[in-house]
């Protein structure tokens, strides 16, 4: 009963949403200038938890005051009831803000690129990455993914990518499903033509020629949710509606 008792306690404070305070750490908010520690490891003391790179626009959750860059955060509040990605504590999407707090220290500090090695200023540093010569060549030179053992069975080529979509409108590739909505939410708004969702002409169901006549209102409403989550493409229509009828009359 003790060690349950333990365990209990143990994974509550794992829980608990952790509150601002001195001490460095990706997502944890604003350090003080006591806490930070100069050196080539400052970069990581403002890193955002989910890209792993300098914050870019920071903003912060105000209900457990972890920190993100904007757009890193960005697919978390297009939810109904988001969580922080950090500590997976729901929080009101109307209370994010721009942290000034952790702008400003990046304007303060410099660090050297993993490149070339010059001190560039925290704020600056995103950018600096994407046009640093030495950094991209290391990028290149990353190894290339190898299968742990060797396989026999041929590399399926006619599997359908159901994970990045392009945009009807412009042709923008490689946005996953959320990327898409926002792109086009973003770029497309006021746009008039009729086009294909390529979300739905992918699927097993779909219809590659029927064109939307209101694609930004088609995606919001039917494509809120990922079908990788609800759906197995291995069976056919029927039989998928068999198995939700079989589901809904097991759980009620």
């Amino acid at each position: 009963m003790a060690m349950f008792r333990s365990f209990v306690t143990a994974s509550s404070q794992l829980r608990r949403p952790q509150q601002p305070g001195p001490g460095p750490g990706p997502g944890l908010g604003p350090l003080s200038s006591s806490s930070v520690v100069p050196g080539d490891n400052i970069e990581s003391q403002f890193s955002c938890p989910i890209c792993l790179e300098v914050y870019h626009k920071p903003v912060s959750i105000s209900s457990c005051a972890h920190t993100f860059c904007g757009e890193c955060l960005q697919p978390c509040l297009q939810v109904t009831s988001p969580l922080c990605p950090l500590c997976r504590a729901p929080f009101d999407p109307k209370k994010v803000e721009r942290s000034s707090v952790v702008d400003k220290q990046l304007s303060s500090f410099k660090a050297p690129c993993r490149g070339c090695r010059k001190k560039v200023s925290l704020v600056k540093m995103k950018s600096h990455i994407t046009s640093c010569s030495k950094v991209q060549e290391q990028i290149a030179n990353c190894p290339k993914f190898v299968p742990v053992l060797p396989t026999s069975q041929p590399i399926p080529s006619n599997i359908p990518n159901r994970s990045t979509f392009v945009c009807p409108f412009c042709g923008t590739r490689n946005m996953d499903q959320q990327e898409l909505v926002k792109h086009c939410m973003e770029n497309h708004r006021n746009d008039p033509n009729k086009v294909v969702c390529p979300v739905c002409s992918a699927m097993p169901w779909g219809d590659p020629t029927y064109k939307s006549s209101n694609f930004l209102q088609h995606l919001l409403h039917r494509h809120k949710f990922s079908y990788d989550t609800f759906v197995d493409y291995s069976i056919d229509e029927e039989s998928a509606l068999q198995a939700a009828l079989t589901l809904s009359l097991a759980e009620n």
